[in-house]
């Protein structure tokens, strides 16, 4: 088993360095240690890790979740860690979409495809509880925490990383500096990397809450004239149901709707969302988020790859930007692997266009679904209204549209990585 993580270097050399330890950071840390048992992985996270240790549940009604689809579940047994994550997932069986004040909606149900889920949501903190134990039983990898990259540079060996842990500078070589630090990275700023921002001018409103009927295991997508609204399955007692809220909102109205108590809060919630899981109960703590559509406008030079939300941040309306993120790391772990068997290195130019190339295509349709749906879903404008509400009929009246949005929802949209360690 690896060492817990650690903030002074032994060895100032390694193959890929990782620079964000979140949970794209550390699953292609996984990804990349599975691929090629021989590539030394260096994952650099600027907040303190804990120890690696059996996986502990703690359950609690605030916690903040993911939505795992099929696909990306199936990545991650490829990595040996869903089973575990499986014992606190909650799976969802059926996505109800609507459109408030229209008639029409569609189904997308997982018993059609054959499927227990169509995908699964689980709570953060256990994500990443699981993901550190699994960190910690490779041999290859290491973890630098609490560490932060002061400069980042260049040369024709690779890459140059000038780190601070634990208040010493420190200096690590790598062939391949992957960018992984988030939405407003600052490495990526700090290499002139542009970024296309679009502002929806929305945020959203994050809390979970408690309904009287069980949830069944359905997910909803209400679309209002304000911005759409979801909720997603949680565990939770057996006699009411639990689940994540996402509920976006022009930025002003955001505001009031923090500032609102909880009773005031649900009655607003219920007249938006309507009385299919009964009554709401109870309401969680709240958080608002701005909400934006960044691209990063070069996701790979010589010697560099930038990921997740440092590459895309998208609209959680739709829930596919952690799911994108997957794809992407593992097609590039994909990618690298097969360019080592040929005697090309991870950093070579010409590799990691092919990785871009690979995924330009996925990377396009679900950044476009993700926006598109945001500003038609958005907006009370008669001609956008019927467009969508059209929209709805057409994909129960044409399967191809419907089994389109289904392959989305599930994750398998995208071209699907073949990993050496996958089964």
């Amino acid at each position: 088993m690896s060492p817990a993580p650690r903030t002074v270097l032994e060895d100032t050399e390694t193959d890929i360095a990782i620079v964000g330890g979140g949970m794209v950071g550390a699953t292609l840390a996984l990804l990349l240690a599975a691929e090629r048992h021989d590539w030394r992985v260096t994952l650099i996270e600027a907040l303190p890790l804990a120890a690696p240790q059996q996986p502990h549940y703690q359950p609690s009604f605030d916690a903040r979740s993911t939505a795992i689809a099929a696909g990306s579940a199936a990545v991650l047994e490829g990595l040996g860690v869903w089973s575990i994550l499986a014992q606190h997932a909650t799976p969802i069986r059926q996505v109800h979409v609507s459109d408030r004040g229209h008639l029409g909606g569609t189904l997308i149900d997982s018993g059609e495809h054959g499927l227990e889920a169509l995908g699964y949501v689980v709570e953060n903190a256990w994500l990443g509880s699981v993901l550190l134990q699994r960190l910690g039983q490779q041999d290859n990898i290491r973890c630098l925490a609490p560490a932060t990259v002061e400069a980042l540079r260049f040369d024709r060996r690779g890459a140059v990383l000038d780190l601070r842990g634990d208040g010493e500078p420190q200096r690590l070589r790598c062939r391949l500096a992957v960018v992984a630090d988030g939405a407003q990275s600052p490495l990526r700023s700090a290499l002139g990397i542009d970024v296309t921002v679009t502002d929806y001018h929305q945020s959203a409103v994050i809390a979970n809450v408690a309904f009287e009927q069980p949830h069944a295991g359905v997910a909803y997508e209400r679309f209002t004239e304000r911005g759409p609204l979801a909720i997603l399955p949680l565990q939770g007692p057996r006699d009411c149901g639990r689940g994540a809220l996402v509920w976006t909102r022009p930025s002003a109205r955001a505001e009031e709707i923090m500032a609102l108590d909880e009773r005031e809060f649900l009655q607003r919630l219920q007249s938006c969302f309507g009385f299919r899981l009964g009554r709401f109960t109870r309401a969680g703590q709240r958080h608002a988020y701005p909400l934006q559509l960044i691209t990063a406008a070069e996701q790979v030079r010589s010697a560099l790859a930038v990921m997740g939300n440092a590459a895309h941040f998208l609209h959680p309306v739709a829930g596919q930007g952690f799911n994108l993120a997957l794809r992407d790391c593992a097609a590039l772990a994909e990618t690298l692997s097969e360019a080592q068997g040929r005697g090309q290195g991870p950093g070579e130019l010409s590799v990691l266009q092919t990785y871009v190339e690979r995924q330009a295509r996925d990377q396009l349709l679900t950044t476009g679904f993700s926006d598109t749906i945001t500003r038609l879903f958005s907006t009370s404008r008669l001609p956008a209204a019927v467009l969508r509400n059209l929209g709805f009929f057409g994909l129960d009246l044409l399967p191809p549209a419907k089994a389109w949005l289904e392959q989305q929802t599930m994750g398998h949209a995208g071209r699907r990585a073949r990993l050496r360690h996958s089964s």
